[in-house]
């Protein structure tokens, strides 16, 4: 079965020697450093694991699983252990979603290399792969997970094991029918071009051909003008379907002499409709599509919270890996926690928790290597002070130092802005939110003027006082109980680290009034989840305006001690612009995140609707009036293909799936429907069923798709799911690629649907 991909994957002598396997200490913590043996199987796609060489091995990781190799010098873990072992001899596998890292030592630097590029050769390769190379390695990886004995060929009995293991439930008499006609070689068994043959076999939708006859007149092909007529009035690509047909048969019909004809055969229809090009999510969104020359204030901004926890709020780890992944997801605010630490270094952590800490110093080094790989656009640092004069020094140090020329430091052009600046004037610039000690036109007034402890009073004082209290944000205050707030014990800002802070200068809220009145456009307040939820519901509309000029920012409640995530569309339906997210938790609510950040390049910044960028709004989120952008939806739910299993341990049990559409957005809109679930089939289940949505706000409704394992006994249990905003939603037949709760994708099981929007809710029940 090696041989599907081996002809096309690259050769090197670091593929030969990993393949020979190599003794290397697998490390997870100071006291836990075990050695194995690992080994790069025979197909080039597969890692495998053993205590030692020749021992009983077992598979570690998948090559597709891998995101990124890295040198032992950038791995946290490796570098405390560095008087152990050399940095050089170590290195650090990434995976993608939120697996932990694993961290090797080799036994020289030259294996480590080895691996390190040859690693790196095979993800490359994996990356640049097209469709069928894809299907090919799931086939492989399929394969040597079916042959049992590992001697390169499957016998029934292994192939019938594999079938349940694939989520087939089949009976034996058709299965061996298949298995016989794939048996050309008549050996009793199937080997690699066998077992593809065997597969397709399996997997002739019926649906898709039965769509291809309605277009086609011959049954057999469709020509130029058939797949004009599919585009246009299907797929409802318009003025555009005749160009983009000529572009899709040379993209997907597999016959050179059908390239030539103009014309498609079932197996390019079906390429074409499994392909991006017929994905649910329209292509013209993935690209920046947006205008990016807006304040800041007027986008949605893919935000964090607690960026350095990769676990629970109370006991869990604090690394910096937390910020990689943030950033390399698209984060574009990320939250530092700055606490006093020993010898004059600052550290981060959760304050008043077993949480472990790191310095601040590394923090700011793996954000200035990492803040631009994903995105260009601007990342904001949300800083907690709750350091020492001297620490605070140390801080403002690190920030120059350590992030130069990225760090903004001073307005753009010196000028006293009138708006804050946009995503595009800022690009590559890493900005500074927190406390202040003067205005931005004092700052820009006297810049070589630093204020006097005793100049600080009243009001100004205040702002900014460092809270000596278990919460880590800043609280919503009334006046009243800010003049309490004065007799506490005070830290004065120090001057150098006030002056990083331009653009984004941190104050209390006290009320829109307030707010008003007394704050500029550059201010920003803070809102705990139970204080943002209370103001829309209360003054929805005046959020709204205030939101359509001032930056906000909503934090999870401190009883979110598990790292949990609250629904953060609420808060987008009020126009709040960072929404602060656990995002080492996975579930619904950052599917959502995901969801509304898919688009636009995934660059962390999406425009918000203009009845929301507009400070006379009349849009209440909890009211919202009917306006005439109303739309209905119907969703015709047609089929599935290659559902994974829900446990892998369970080779006998199958899924039994439904599929659950999702509506997000503001409450009237808020709706859940789901098919009728079939019964032991995740490998090609077929619905048929129409699900109907009227939507009132479509421009923030947000749609999930979410496949389950139906269990009368107990909750049906998640088997995948997509979240996509709906203006990005094509119409027509459409696949929609399933991705797991990590986010990753689950390729090649998707949901093969018709999509249908019409203007108006006439006739739609609710």
């Amino acid at each position: 079965m090696a041989s599907l991909l081996q002809g096309r994957l690259p050769i090197n002598q670091d593929l030969l020697l990993m393949q020979k396997g190599m003794l290397m200490r697998k490390v997870r913590s100071k006291s836990w450093k075990k050695l194995r043996y690992y080994r790069l199987q025979d197909d080039g796609m597969t890692v495998w694991h053993a205590r030692q060489a020749g021992g009983r091995a077992k598979p570690s990781f998948s090559i597709s699983d891998v995101e990124t190799v890295r040198g032992g010098h950038e791995s946290e873990l490796l570098r405390n252990l560095a008087e152990e072992f050399p940095l050089e001899q170590g290195f650090t596998i990434v995976f993608h979603g939120r697996r932990s890292n694993l961290d090797l030592v080799a036994n020289s630097v030259e294996e480590a290399q080895v691996w390190m590029q040859g690693l790196q050769l095979l993800v490359d390769f994996v990356t640049n792969m097209d469709q069928q190379e894809r299907l090919d390695q799931w086939l492989s990886d399929w394969f040597q997970r079916g042959d049992k004995n590992q001697d390169g060929r499957m016998s029934f009995g292994e192939v019938q094991r594999l079938l349940h293991l694939m989520n087939v439930e089949m009976d034996q008499e058709h299965a061996f029918q298949l298995f016989q006609t794939a048996d050309t070689s008549q050996s009793g068994t199937l080997e690699g071009e066998e077992f593809v043959e065997f597969y397709k076999s399996l997997t002739k939708r019926a649906e898709v051909q039965e769509l291809f006859e309605n277009f086609s007149s011959d049954g057999q092909k469709l020509t130029l003008l058939e797949f004009v007529d599919f585009l246009q009035e299907e797929q409802k690509e318009g003025e555009r379907a005749s160009d983009l047909a000529l572009e899709l048969i040379d993209r997907h019909e597999p016959s050179d002499s059908g390239k030539l004809r103009h014309v498609l055969s079932l197996d390019g229809f079906l390429s074409y409709l499994c392909s991006k090009d017929g994905d649910i999510f329209n292509p013209t969104c993935l690209p920046i599509y947006q205008d990016m020359t807006q304040p800041l204030n007027h986008y949605f901004i893919n935000s964090s919270h607690n960026t350095y926890l990769v676990g629970d709020q109370l006991c869990g780890q604090s690394s910096v890996e937390g910020y990689i992944r943030a950033l390399k997801r698209g984060c574009r605010c990320v939250e530092v926690d700055i606490w006093d630490g020993p010898n004059g270094e600052p550290v981060v952590y959760h304050g008043h928790t077993l949480t472990s800490r790191i310095p601040f110093k590394d923090v700011v080094a793996a954000i200035a290597q990492y803040a631009f790989q994903t995105s260009d656009y601007p990342v904001i640092l949300s800083l907690e002070n709750h350091c020492s004069w001297e620490q605070q020094e140390m801080i403002a140090h690190h920030l120059t130092e350590i992030l130069g020329e990225q760090l903004l430091s001073t307005t753009l052009d010196g000028q006293l802005p009138t708006q804050l600046p946009s995503p595009e004037e800022l690009r590559r610039k890493i900005l500074v939110k927190g406390k202040k000690l003067r205005t931005l036109e004092e700052d820009l007034e006297e810049e070589e003027e630093e204020p006097e402890e005793s100049e600080l009073e009243g009001e100004q004082e205040a702002e900014l006082e460092l809270e000596a209290q278990f919460e880590s944000e800043p609280q919503e205050l009334s006046p009243r109980s800010k003049d309490k707030k004065e007799k506490k014990v005070k830290a004065i800002l120090c001057p150098a680290l006030s002056a990083l802070v331009v653009y984004l200068k941190a104050v209390s809220f006290y009320s829109f009034a307030h707010s008003r009145e007394h704050y500029r456009f550059y201010e920003i307040s803070s809102f705990s989840e139970a204080k943002a939820k209370s103001l829309i519901k209360e003054s929805g509309n005046e959020f709204v305006q205030h939101n359509a000029w001032q930056l906000s920012r909503v934090y999870p409640g401190g009883l979110r001690t598990d790292s949990s995530n609250y629904n953060p569309q609420e808060f987008w339906n009020a126009g709040c612009q960072m929404v602060a997210m656990n995002m080492q938790t996975a579930g619904l609510e950052m599917d959502l995140c995901d969801g509304l950040f898919r688009q636009n390049a995934g660059c962390g910044y999406v425009l918000k609707p203009d009845f929301l960028r507009d400070a006379q709004s009349s849009f209440h989120p909890e009211r919202p009036i009917s306006p005439s952008k109303a739309q209905t939806l119907l969703i015709q739910v047609i089929s599935g293909q290659q559902l994974p299993k829900v446990d892998d341990s369970k080779e006998g049990s199958i899924v039994d799936p439904l599929v659950r559409v999702e509506i997000f957005g503001v409450r009237p809109d808020t709706a859940r429907q789901e098919t009728s679930y079939v019964e032991n089939n995740g490998f090609n289940p077929y619905w048929g069923q129409t699900l109907c949505f009227r939507v009132l706000v479509p421009e923030l409704a947000l749609l999930r798709f979410v496949v389950k394992d139906y269990d009368w006994k107990s909750r049906n249990d998640f088997v995948g799911q997509y979240t996509l905003p709906w203006n990005c939603m094509q119409q027509g037949y459409r696949h929609i690629h399933l991705l797991s709760k990590d986010g990753i994708s689950l390729h090649p099981a998707s949901i093969f649907v018709h999509i249908c929007i019409r203007e108006g809710i006439e006739g739609v029940e609710s």
